[in-house]
């Protein structure tokens, strides 16, 4: 059975669309304004934000804005909300803030082939380590609800873009199911209908993007990976999560096509161009900074990844020995958990490189400055080193991450 495969979707209205799609859950969680104005704005029309419960928003009478949640799905499924797409993709092209455009096409995952602990094998696996308290609230949120929807991406490492590109080259002739400005400066976002033999094209190249995979693996001895989840991580464990229940429950559901054992996503390819990795970096404070640099200089080695380092006016580079990992990003965090376990100093992750310079000028504070982020290293690196640490790399801005649009069934009528 495929791994990414069509579905039945679920499309608001057109005229309902720019109050409909909402930012994913956890974005501008220390910004509240943000989630007030989206509040104010779709109060008493349908809207993807009154069945998502946005992490900003957590403890605020939660178990009651569950039931109204799914209160809320109830009567959108049974309204004049949705219009139906049986076995069908999506092609979806985003505008960016800047300007440039990120491709993607919505499906689903087939759950069996996902796990997102760190020895993971299987074709579906997380890019970096899952937060385990964070799936909780997602699952209470998803078990019993009888819709999905998903600010997931998923990605695969298509070097010729053989699979987007076949959507691509026919999109004009693709049915254009919605085109609309999202809200709160988010760009823009088209999306056009996949389905009949245009899905049969999409298959087929989905299943050559597999088999080329598969061989560029092969001599890592390793368990090839197929597609890493971008963005959205914990809100898929969630969805593994309930399945997994679901199955306990109920054994027989073992090995059926049960609704629940599938999860939207949007699968984009890690090579386009619009696609932005963006390095996190990493302060250390109460560090005594010599013996830092010390235990770094003893972690190197010859032709290693080079990471910049900056305390007060001082600044230099070590050269990490890669046999601590693939990417540098690894190497260095191996390193830093290493040196961390027996010393009382903290360590937190700046995204700006400005910022990260400017707090290291404080007394016993220290920052590693990483590089670009090599996506093109990345399935590489998880299948050789594993899931790669938390907080390796940041996909973008806020307003620019997935919004909830397309919605499925994920219970049995």
């Amino acid at each position: 059975m495929a791994i990414f495969q069509k579905a039945e979707l679920l499309i608001p209205r057109a005229e309902l669309l720019e109050n409909w799609a909402v930012i994913a859950c956890d974005q501008f969680t220390s910004q509240p304004e943000y989630w007030q104005k989206v509040r104010a704005r779709v109060d008493g029309v349908p809207s993807a934000y009154h069945i998502i419960l946005p992490e900003a928003e957590l403890g605020e009478e939660e178990a009651a804005r569950i039931d109204s949640i799914r209160a809320c799905m109830r009567d959108y499924l049974e309204g004049d909300v949705f219009c139906a797409y049986p076995d069908a993709y999506v092609y979806v092209e985003r505008e960016l803030l800047d300007g440039s455009v990120r491709r993607g096409v919505v499906g689903v995952i087939d759950l069996e082939a996902y796990d997102y602990r760190s020895a993971a094998e299987t074709p579906v696996r997380a890019t970096e380590q899952t937060v385990l308290n964070r799936i909780p609230p997602r699952v209470k949120i998803r078990s019993g609800a009888p819709l999905e929807m998903s600010h997931v991406i998923l990605l695969m490492d298509d070097a010729s873009d053989a699979v987007l590109g076949t959507l691509e080259e026919r999109k004009e002739e693709l049915p254009l199911l919605y085109t609309f400005n999202l809200m709160e400066g988010s760009g823009r976002i088209e999306g056009r209908l996949v389905r009949g033999e245009d899905a049969a094209a999409l298959d087929a190249a989905l299943a050559a993007y597999e088999t080329e995979t598969a061989a560029r693996f092969a001599e890592t001895g390793k368990a090839p990976l197929f597609y890493a989840v971008g963005d959205g991580n914990h809100s898929l464990a969630a969805a593994k999560t309930c399945w997994e229940a679901l199955k306990e429950e109920n054994p027989a559901l073992a090995g059926t096509a049960h609704p629940a054992r599938y999860a939207m996503v949007e699968l984009d390819n890690i090579r386009d161009e619009a696609q932005r990795f963006e390095p996190i970096h990493r302060l250390l404070t109460g560090v005594d900074a010599e013996e830092l640099l010390h235990e770094a200089e003893a972690a190197s080695a010859p032709g290693g990844h080079a990471v910049d380092w900056v305390t007060g006016e001082r600044q230099g580079t070590v050269f990490l020995d890669p046999e601590l990992g693939v990417l540098p990003v690894a190497a260095l965090q191996r390193f830093l958990d290493r040196y961390l376990r027996s010393r009382s100093a903290q360590i937190d992750y700046i995204h700006d490189e400005e910022t990260a310079v400017s707090l290291a000028q404080g007394l016993e504070r220290m920052s590693f400055l990483l590089p670009d982020f090599p996506k093109e290293a990345l399935f590489r690196s998880i299948v050789v080193d594993g899931v790669l640490p938390r907080k390796t790399f940041s996909m973008g801005h806020a307003q620019e991450k997935r919004c909830y649009l397309e919605c499925r069934r994920i219970t049995v009528e």
